[in-house]
């Protein structure tokens, strides 16, 4: 396992593979809340190295193989700074940042703060934190602290993906014997501190070629007129609305995703002559 390490106690697990050719991209995948490393590896990270891609992957302080002091705090702050460091130490050449759900606004965030970047992709990422979804933001962490992670997807899942692939997946859910999570664990500190992240970016300002993905059955978090409205700001964007897909792109529609990027690749490269 490769560790990005900070101190004894803070390090972030990470994988990265070079691009076969130096001015080749690098799609560097930043994750949803409760993400790791394998949603990205599963399919669509392969995917891009057999085109010749490089890739990196990471997973946040808290999440799977990622440790954190017990003094630590998983701020919205700490992800985006973790974020710029493992940048600068690892040097992907000529990076496309991906973002799922708030990982996008992680990386909008790092691009913000001066993170090198060739492109940014956000995927499911545009919303405001209006009542509605505060309110689902508070109950996450609720649901969590009251049976663990199983009890959190078992609600939320069917909510989350399309149909079809709630079918595929449903002999995996609602397998009962819930446990609460303990207050230390890294998804309960995750959770409580990204209630406080700051969703009003200024836009405007992410003056790179940007592609905003957006799975149209998502039922928790998508509100098309916010999307609309949201990309309208963004200088040098376009924009793909999928319906046969929700929230969990990597997840539910993997080769859709990965010919996606290679297209926003190649689109960034210019004419081939």
């Amino acid at each position: 396992m490769t560790h990005l390490k900070f101190d004894q106690e803070n390090s972030l697990y990470f994988e990265h593979a070079r691009p076969g050719h130096g001015a080749t991209p690098t799609f560097v995948f930043v994750n949803a809340l409760t993400g790791n490393t394998e949603a990205w590896e599963a399919c669509v990270a392969p995917r891009l190295r057999e085109q010749g891609f490089g890739t990196l992957s990471y997973n946040f302080r808290g999440q799977d193989r990622s440790t954190f002091g017990a003094d630590v705090e998983l701020t919205a702050d700490l992800i985006v700074d973790d974020l710029k460091r493992l940048l600068e130490d690892q040097t992907p050449a000529n990076p496309i940042l991906v973002g799922l759900s708030i990982g996008g606004l992680y990386a909008a965030q790092a691009v913000l703060q001066g993170a090198s970047a060739n492109g940014l992709v956000l995927l499911n990422t545009l919303r405001e934190i209006g009542p509605r979804i505060a309110w689902i933001n508070d109950a996450m962490a609720e649901i969590v602290g009251t049976g663990g992670v199983a009890l959190f997807l078992d609600v939320l899942f069917p909510l989350l993906v399309n149909p079809e692939f709630a079918a595929q997946v449903r002999e995996n859910f609602l397998q009962g014997d819930y446990q609460p999570l303990d207050g230390a664990h890294g998804h309960m500190n995750l959770m409580r501190n990204a209630v406080t992240a700051d969703w009003d970016i200024p836009y405007e300002q992410l003056a790179l070629p940007t592609r905003v993905i957006t799975g149209l059955q998502d039922r928790v978090f998508l509100d098309t007129e916010i999307v609309a409205r949201l990309f309208a700001r963004l200088p040098d964007a376009k924009r793909e609305d999928w319906p046969d897909a929700g929230h969990l792109l990597p997840l539910e529609r993997p080769e859709a995703l990965a010919a996606s990027l290679e297209r926003f690749a190649q689109e960034l490269a210019g004419p081939t002559r």
